[in-house]
């Protein structure tokens, strides 16, 4: 039986039999994990506390036929002790492990900037220092930058003029000229824009200096954005704390 380690993020578990778990990780060189955990769902585990969503873990796992076993488990990060107590920060995680799962795909190739920038977020979420809902819309943005469905705010997403520009449309990357405006465009306002731009470069004083209008806009433009390249919408979504 061969073993290897990988560290990784509980994204989701499910019932497997009697007492063991599915759990599915996101882990750095192999991608989307399912594996099982062997005896995790009785009180005498040593480590099914360790495989819970959030978990920020090393894992050694042996691999089977069809699914690997888990057999070791080291925390890292206990991201989940810190989001269960509260709500916005918890429904924001919910979306932000979603996300990756949705994103990531269970090849075995490596997975090395999605795992980092949802550690990233997480660590970010958990801080406590900024609003959940920037840190959900940032992620997001990025994780589907690097799954290659970067959006334009600054040139039009078709012809590349640089902008400002008024027209949002998801199919079409980004914001568009009035040259290339699509039908079924947005028309967000300039602050907001601006506010899209520094959620998916990072640009923290210019998120936390926006007004609500644009905030609100900008969330709705994300969650947009995010359902037309997953071709449909994110479950949790709707029980985020906006």
């Amino acid at each position: 039986m061969s073993l290897y380690r990988e560290q990784g993020v509980v994204l989701r578990t499910h019932k497997l039999g009697e007492a063991d778990r599915i759990i599915t990780v996101l882990t750095r060189g192999r991608g989307l994990v399912r594996a099982v955990g062997r005896g995790v769902r009785k009180t005498s585990s040593k480590f099914g506390g360790r495989l819970e969503p959030f978990m920020h873990v090393d894992l050694q796992l042996a691999e089977g036929r069809t699914l690997d076993v888990i057999t070791q488990v080291v925390t890292l990060s206990p991201f989940a002790r810190d989001l269960g107590a509260d709500y916005p920060r918890y429904t924001a995680g919910t979306a932000m492990l979603e996300t990756a799962e949705r994103l990531v795909h269970d090849d075995g190739e490596p997975a090395v900037q999605q795992y980092q920038l949802l550690v990233g977020a997480l660590r970010a979420l958990t801080g406590g220092e900024l609003s959940p809902a920037w840190v959900l819309d940032s992620y997001q943005l990025r994780a589907l930058a690097v799954a290659g469905y970067a959006p334009s705010f600054d040139g039009c997403a078709r012809c590349g003029l640089e902008g400002p520009h008024r027209h949002f449309h998801a199919p079409s990357g980004g914001m568009l000229c009035d040259t290339c405006r699509m039908p079924g465009s947005a028309a967000p306002a300039a602050g907001t824009v601006t506010l899209l731009a520094a959620l998916l470069g990072g640009d923290w004083p210019v998120v936390t200096g926006a007004d609500d209008r644009s905030r609100r806009e900008a969330t709705g433009l994300v969650a947009t954005y995010l359902s037309w390249h997953l071709e449909r919408g994110l479950r949790s979504l709707s029980h985020v704390d906006r």
